[in-house]
């Protein structure tokens, strides 16, 4: 299974990094209908830290992120599933495919939580960089400012219109 393909599927909602029910589906090669009814039947397996059902809101909005819907119309809506609710999920459905899938998902899931706190760390060195350079750097543009304000005055001043006599 390709990290990439997974990582695709990994969507941002409520803050949190979920997957959803129909793309589960499709990884664990079955039907969403049978997915949703495993759920349903241990529903006291998912708490809202698991797993919870989008709103239309929600859902209308992580459409422009799904680049192609081959479900046509979506009577329900989906379920999002926390790494957690997905480690879970695997435990429900019980197959050597959900078993299987769910160990790549949740390698996509550390690969995403490892580059994070790497880019993080380049983050916080930037900013770091960004406020020491900043006061030389405002130093100086203040000073190039200051340069380009009197040169205008300058030639603001020789521009002016002239008042009085002209010389013939």
């Amino acid at each position: 299974m390709q990290l990439q393909a997974i990582q695709k599927r990994i969507y941002q909602v409520r803050g949190q990094k979920v997957m959803l029910d129909f793309d589960l589906a499709e990884l664990y090669e079955t039907e969403t209908k049978r997915l949703k009814e495993a759920v349903r039947r241990n529903k006291n397996r998912f708490p809202i830290d698991f797993m919870f059902e989008l709103t239309k809101e929600e859902f209308e909005g992580l459409r422009t992120q799904i680049a192609t819907s081959k479900r046509g119309g979506i009577r329900y809506a989906p379920f999002a599933f926390t790494e957690q609710g997905v480690a879970m999920l695997s435990s429900v459905l019980n197959s050597d495919k959900a078993i299987e899938v769910n160990i790549a998902i949740m390698r996509a899931f550390v690969f995403i939580r490892q580059y994070a706190l790497s880019h993080k760390d380049l983050t916080d060195k930037l900013k770091k960089l960004e406020r020491k350079y900043n006061k030389q750097f405002k130093d100086i543009s203040e000073a190039l400012n200051y340069l380009i304000g009197e040169k205008q005055k300058q030639i603001d001043f020789e521009d002016r219109e002239r008042i009085g006599f002209k010389k013939q």
